[in-house]
């Protein structure tokens, strides 16, 4: 990679609103341009609010394929400003009711290079159990010439597993739009073990304000680097955090200081104990679980 600045876009969705969610991206893009970003990652569903209250069927009426009429006027935006965005929307599958959780990659000349579709959505978020959007079955990396970049959305990044395969494929930045839910801490812990863990950037762009469902996001989108430190934060309010990226960011063991690193944690790691791959489940039972229809 060579260095750049990279932006989050921290933006409260309109509810279902899609032409009125993409002014609101539109007008807040030169915010990032003035600090000079060439990646602009949006949250998660910006185009909808992640729960936005509609059967699977409405939803898949509401939005569109990809490129559609969700992307145009964004990849609009990408050409004129020669920048790379992630922007994630709810697409359009080929038969009504299937709905994608996806962030779309759009490069400089605004072409669509990369989609990703959510591989872990939420649990009640799934089809399979009621919800309305179908899990993707690709975990890809994709070349650009800032960066070798991979994407995941929100519940993907308490997956261990998945980010270790995009830095296996040799992601170098990965990006986490979101529209998280819980607490500071698990987006905080989450989103730094999967930077650290596998000694990459994460770019974590969460959501403010309300969705259709009566949710209300808390923002504090940040940008970590692959040794863990945390380079830029926002507040629960729109905005933009930025910060730059540098191509020597695990020379030294944590920011600020002058020891050098001397691990790599995927090179250290010991395969022949692992055996991650098969079904499995906690020992300790959730309150409510909706997989297992409690």
């Amino acid at each position: 990679m060579r260095e750049f600045i990279a932006a989050g876009v921290q933006l409260a969705p309109v509810p279902g609103d899609v032409g009125a969610n993409i002014e609101k991206a539109l007008k807040a893009l030169p915010k990032a341009i003035e600090v000079g970003a060439e990646l602009v990652v949006f949250p998660e569903t910006a185009t909808t609010g992640f729960d936005t209250g509609l059967s699977k069927e409405e939803l898949w009426d509401l939005v569109d394929f990809v490129p559609g009429k969700a992307t145009e006027r964004i990849q609009e935006a990408a050409a004129k400003y020669r920048i790379y965005i992630v922007w994630p929307t709810y697409e359009r599958g080929k038969d009504r009711g299937v709905v994608y959780n996806s962030a779309i990659l759009i490069d400089r000349n605004g072409d669509i290079i990369g989609t990703y579709r959510k591989t872990h959505p939420f649990p009640g978020e799934l089809v399979e159990f009621g919800g309305w959007t179908t899990p993707g079955d690709r975990a890809d990396v994709f070349e650009t010439d800032l960066c070798t970049l991979g994407m995941i959305i929100c519940y993907d990044g308490d997956f261990p597993d998945l980010s270790t395969t995009l830095a296996l494929k040799g992601a170098e930045v990965i990006v986490r739009p979101s529209a998280l839910l819980r607490t500071y801490d698990h987006w905080w812990a989450t989103s730094f073990a999967r930077a650290y863990d596998n000694h990459v950037y994460v770019v974590a762009v969460n959501a403010v304000g309300g969705d259709g469902g009566g949710n209300y996001y808390f923002g504090h989108s940040m940008i970590i680097a692959p040794n863990g430190w945390k380079l830029a934060q926002g507040r629960c309010a729109e905005e933009v955090v930025y910060a730059t990226l540098k191509e020597d960011a695990l020379k030294y063991v944590y920011g600020g200081m002058t020891t050098l690193q001397s691990f790599d944690h995927l090179e250290d790691r010991n395969l022949k104990v692992y055996d991650v791959t098969k079904p499995g489940k906690s020992r300790f039972e959730p309150g409510r679980h909706v997989r297992g229809g409690a």
